[in-house]
């Protein structure tokens, strides 16, 4: 069961370099349910749902990325879950 959310948006060369696979394969060997998505100014945004450990090293990876990354910031939002997340998915828009 969820008992942690963090919404995260990570700046950056975090476009282009597979961020958003790599952290689709961290979150799932996480056991940790969300959703991923590229913005119009270059960052990735991103929810994250499960256990408070798994979520917090998913955000951790954020800080860091895939090894072509060159991530700048993390602003993270915490916050209580909502359970409507089932799984991780890339969201492509």
């Amino acid at each position: 069961m969820a008992d942690s959310r963090a919404h995260v948006f990570v700046s950056g060369t975090v476009q282009g370099v597979h961020f958003r696979d790599n952290l689709h394969e961290t979150a799932r060997a996480h056991d940790v349910d969300g959703w991923a998505r590229n913005l119009e100014d270059d960052r990735v945004e991103a929810v994250f749902e499960g256990a408070e450990p798994d979520v917090q090293h998913v955000v951790d990876w954020c800080k860091r990325g895939p090894p072509k990354a060159d991530v700048e910031g993390v602003n993270i939002e915490w916050g209580s879950p909502q359970g409507d997340l089932e799984g991780f998915r890339k969201v492509n828009e």
